[in-house]
């Protein structure tokens, strides 16, 4: 008796941890996503230059497409650990006509690159290489914190704002109709 009591008990402290961890995670966009742009609005519209320095423009992706605009920077090491999944998530879901662009806060040319070649991404990049907190295009669309991705719709509309890959995932997997395996 005394042992299946103490292993109700562990079981009691493990669902509440898991629950309490959840929760935390579930509190990421309310605490860092709080000023970024909300849906239903317009994407403003942007013109960056990629490394090799051809200029990029929002419009020039976003008709009729949905486009997944990734915020980070080589040097935040969130968005290195974000890195290999925003990766996976172009790879499964750009073949459905999902664009991506990395909008990176960097400010040094040569580590922005490296990042680019370290982590195998090959849609495009581009950045102002200034400060974080100088930059237009974080003022637009209120990045206060990397990584944040943004979701635009073919409509132009901003569709997620959000800190957590797993809800872009969530929205890219709705919006293509796709069934977890």
């Amino acid at each position: 008796m005394k042992k299946s009591i103490n292993v109700l008990f562990v079981l009691l402290i493990m669902g509440a941890t898991a629950i309490k961890a959840q929760s935390v995670q579930e509190d990421f966009d309310v605490k860092y996503a709080t000023e970024l742009v909300k849906p239903g609005t317009t994407a403003p519209d942007f013109k960056m230059k990629t490394p090799d320095g051809t200029a990029i423009q929002l419009s020039q992706f976003a008709k009729g497409k949905t486009v997944v605009l990734d915020f980070w920077a080589s040097w935040c090491p969130d968005c290195r650990k974000d890195a290999p999944e925003v990766v996976r998530l172009y790879e499964k879901y750009h073949k459905n006509g999902v664009e991506f662009i990395g909008i990176s806060m960097d400010t040094d040319l040569e580590a922005w690159k490296k990042a680019i070649v370290q982590f195998a991404i090959e849609y495009p990049q581009v950045s102002e290489l200034k400060k974080f907190k100088d930059t237009d295009i974080s003022k637009a669309y209120g990045v206060k914190w990397i990584p944040s991705i943004v979701v635009v719709g073919p409509d132009g509309q901003v569709k997620l704002s959000t800190v957590m890959i797993d809800k872009v995932d969530k929205y890219l997997k709705e919006i293509n109709g796709m069934i977890e395996q």
